[in-house]
């Protein structure tokens, strides 16, 4: 019996000390240090709705705004609850017929771009939701994007040139541009395409 009750008092100081004291620690210290990435670096529009995460990667068709790769999250993609690749491998026939069909929608949506589109505009990530694409994937949609917004693609480099987010620490990673937050940063320079048609 005295066994019993030592085993339960060490279980319930166990219990509180990291099932309670150690998240409570652990959070406070977060929204007290890094409050936007604790909170989901939530990314809000002009009017302050919240568009999205700068975390997780979602889907842009129109022929105005810069797209992401592909996502083999989820059944349609982009789906935060189904992380994950599609794990096929280099010899899936699938895998093969998915990526020329996206090659020849690319190359048919971009028919002014120069050279063959980058292979992560066709490849999916392991999560499926990474958030960026490379500058060089983003300058080749740009003559796209000019031509449906009416405005010289000098104009649009500029923009993706500040939104190049650099190495981690100088030399961890490979410089990025975050999809989300530079189709933001058009519809606040330019409007939306829509409105620029009216």
């Amino acid at each position: 019996m005295r066994s019993t009750l030592i085993a339960l008092r060490l279980n319930l100081v166990t219990l509180v000390l990291t099932g309670l004291l150690y998240p409570l620690a652990v959070t406070g210290a977060a929204q007290l240090l890094l409050p936007a990435r604790a909170n989901g670096s939530l990314v809000s529009d002009e009017a302050g709705h919240v568009v999205g995460s700068a975390l997780i990667a979602q889907g842009f068709s129109g022929s105005g705004y810069l797209q992401p790769r592909p996502s083999a999250a989820g059944d349609n993609g982009y789906d935060a609850t189904a992380s994950g690749g599609s794990n096929l491998g280099p010899t899936s026939k699938k895998l093969r017929d998915r990526v020329q069909a996206d090659l020849s929608r690319l190359q048919r949506d971009n028919p002014a771009a120069v050279g063959l589109a980058p292979a992560e505009l066709v490849l999916t990530s392991g999560s499926g939701l990474d958030p960026e694409i490379s500058p060089a994937a983003a300058f080749w949609q740009l003559p796209r994007i000019a031509a449906a917004r009416g405005i010289a693609e000098s104009r649009l480099r500029a923009i993706v040139v500040e939104h190049v987010e650099g190495r981690d620490l100088g030399f961890l990673g490979e410089p990025r541009v975050n999809v989300l937050q530079l189709n933001l940063a058009l519809d606040r320079q330019f409007g939306k395409p829509a409105e620029r048609a009216r």
